[in-house]
């Protein structure tokens, strides 16, 4: 059975978006890596981030600000390989587990799930090296799309079984950038 690596982020819904992220940057000694109106992504280490704040006020306006509404978003953890997190793909959908949105992000190859309570957590892998997704994270291509592109788990696990290098795995595909689902809380 593949498990995670490591523990990879955590991701904040907030609608105090200044603040926190300054309380970040104070007490962890963070940098942002890229900002923009809705979303900021922070790290203290060579991860490409290990916090991201979700503004609700701009993705969210006139919501509530209520417990059910902030807080955490999702955790994320790193598998190994695409392999690795496709073989757990595999396991998962044979218990009848499915993903509710799977996503290549650019810096990661994505899958999130929701535990019986609600709690969602990213499984994900990293797709190059933490010098690339800190250089793409700062780019143009990541500012006009930070979320990502939807992709087919299974085709990808159809790849994977027949030869599919890791490569060709981690490659993002081309498409439109994807919509937040409404499983995804914002």
């Amino acid at each position: 059975m593949s498990k995670p690596v490591k523990f990879a982020h955590v991701v904040y819904q907030t609608r105090r978006y200044e603040e926190m992220i300054a309380w970040y940057e104070t007490v962890f000694g963070a940098t942002v890596v890229h900002r923009d109106p809705a979303l900021a992504f922070l790290t203290y280490d060579d991860e490409h981030h290990r916090f991201a704040f979700a503004n609700l006020s701009v993705l969210n306006p006139g919501g509530g600000d209520h417990r059910a509404e902030v807080g955490v978003n999702h955790v994320a953890y790193t598998y190994a390989s695409a392999g690795d997190l496709l073989s757990n793909y595999e396991r998962l959908k044979a218990e009848g587990i499915l993903p509710y949105w799977p996503i290549h992000h650019g810096p990661t190859l994505s899958m999130y799930y929701a535990d019986p309570d609600g709690n969602r957590m990213e499984l994900q892998v990293d797709a190059c090296a933490v010098e690339a997704a800190n250089a793409y994270m700062r780019s143009e291509a990541f500012a006009v799309n930070p979320i990502g592109v939807v992709y087919d788990p299974d085709n990808l696990l159809g790849r994977w079984k027949a030869g599919a290098s890791e490569d060709e795995l981690l490659t993002m595909p081309a498409g439109p950038p994807s919509a937040i689902p409404a499983a995804h809380g914002f």
